[in-house]
């Protein structure tokens, strides 16, 4: 199985592609279309800032690529973000594969949210073998709400999305890669898809 992990110039790609190692694939870091289009897998990382990672996108002409892929992909935070129409952070267009609008959190709220939360509403083979309410791991201050495409939920203020999928299109807000055992059964299932 080829995994393709974009490396675009954000994001924490080494902690992914070691998550990936651990379970028994290898895993290449590529910004290359032919490369990403021939994956089994692709893997849409995202640590930073949502309109300065766009760019970085748009410059590499990925912006183009990723709404096209047909395997299945995942993009984990800003990853799954800029799957998005759009994020506040920034005032950011993004790639429109997801039908649902980025917002930050109220300022009633302590941002970043960082640290275990548990989540809810599980739909999909992503979360097979995943009880409700596991513990898994988030760092951030932008969050999509709910919609048709949410698969599953974690409250922290208010309950949003801390999953989407559509398609073969699936995206968390958490971070699999460093979410325990959770965390390593979710990575799992998606190499499994």
């Amino acid at each position: 199985m080829k995994i393709v992990i974009i490396n675009y110039g954000a994001g924490n790609i080494q902690s992914i592609k070691f998550a990936v190692q651990r379970l028994g694939h290898k895993a290449v870091l590529s910004n290359d279309a032919t490369e990403i289009k021939a994956a089994d897998k692709v893997i849409f990382p995202g640590v930073g800032e949502a309109s300065s990672a766009m760019k970085m996108l748009r410059e590499t002409g990925l912006d183009k690529i990723i709404p096209t892929l047909k395997q299945p992909v995942l993009g984990i935070c800003l990853g799954m973000q800029l799957m998005c129409h759009s994020s506040e952070e920034g005032n950011t267009k993004g790639l429109s594969i997801f039908d649902v609008d980025v917002l930050r959190f109220t300022n009633k709220l302590k941002v970043p949210q960082i640290g275990w939360n548990q989540i809810a509403t599980l739909k999909t083979d992503l979360f097979s073998g995943i009880k409700e309410d596991e513990f898994i791991y988030l760092v951030h201050s932008f969050y999509a709400p709910l919609c048709s495409e949410t698969i599953a939920t974690t409250n922290y203020g208010l309950k949003y999305s801390t999953a989407l999928q559509k398609d073969n299109f699936y995206g968390t807000q958490f971070h699999p890669e460093k979410s325990s055992k959770a965390g390593t059964q979710i990575l799992k299932n998606f190499l499994e898809l």
